[in-house]
């Protein structure tokens, strides 16, 4: 356990909280971990209908430690006992969390109340959804501190705006706002900071009351007509549909439309 990530619970919505609000929730080895711990837990827990990723202190996160980065001395070439190989190993298991947040058979929303640069806005991205304060910064940053970028933002970042504005995002590392973010597609929502907590609340109900096993097998569908040609997709579509067909939620949605009552979703 750490008190770098905060785990709370609460009507089926799991909220992770990075915990650094002196250092902007700046990623450390620690808070890695623990998100790496975490999210593939939620994802296999079935009373949990949503999960939220954010950030204390009114800051998102603001990606890798670039002090520690300073101050590591071994990073540079030739630098003593570095091991590239293992460095890979490392980044490349941590990086596990995107990939989870991505594909977990649940919607993942990013609450992003103040700044979400590199690696932590490439954690934002990697969630279905994103709502973000209007005032809110968000950058790539990679390019402002000498490095290609981690945590999927190239892959997610492309797939939302398009190769060339990515392109333009990932080489300027250009500051954006929250409301600026909502135009380009890079985020969901946009509303005044006031408002955010109680906005953000409000969907996060919403997003758990929705049929889970159903929105797990949209994502599927989804995220394979990422890469996948037409006749993949249907493939994909046609088996995930017949499974939807078998579940409660659906069952219990028929009634409703027949009675013309609203359903009442359990996630399965």
């Amino acid at each position: 356990m750490t008190d770098q990530l905060i785990e709370t619970h609460q009507d089926g919505v799991a909220t992770l909280t990075m915990n650094r609000p002196e250092a902007r929730n700046a990623l450390t080895g620690e808070m890695q971990a623990a998100l790496g711990e975490a999210v593939p837990r939620l994802a296999a827990d079935p009373s949990v209908r949503l999960v939220v990723l954010t950030g204390a202190g009114g800051a998102f996160c603001a990606g890798g430690d670039v002090k520690g980065f300073a101050a590591d001395t071994s990073r540079g070439a030739g630098g003593g006992g570095f091991n590239m190989e293992q460095r890979i190993h490392g980044l490349r298991a941590g990086m596990e969390t995107v990939r989870w947040l991505h594909e977990m058979p649940k919607p993942t929303l990013a609450v992003i109340g103040g700044p979400a640069a590199g690696a932590g806005l490439s954690l934002a991205l990697a969630c279905d959804l994103r709502i973000a304060a209007d005032d809110a910064k968000l950058t790539t940053a990679f390019s402002k501190v000498g490095l290609a970028g981690d945590y999927g933002g190239s892959y997610f970042l492309s797939h939302l705006v398009g190769g060339a504005r990515a392109r333009e995002l990932y080489f300027t590392a250009d500051v954006i706002t929250g409301a600026e973010a909502l135009r380009l597609g890079v985020v969901n929502r946009s509303v005044p900071r006031e408002e955010l907590a109680e906005a953000a609340a409000d969907w996060a109900r919403y997003l758990a009351g929705l049929p889970t096993t159903a929105i797990g097998y949209m994502k599927r569908n989804l995220n394979a007509a990422e890469h996948a040609t037409l006749a993949e997709v249907l493939d994909t579509e046609a088996q995930n549909m017949v499974r939807t067909m078998m579940t409660e939620d659906h069952k219990t949605a028929s009634a409703a439309f027949v009675a013309k009552t609203r359903p009442v979703f359990q996630g399965r």
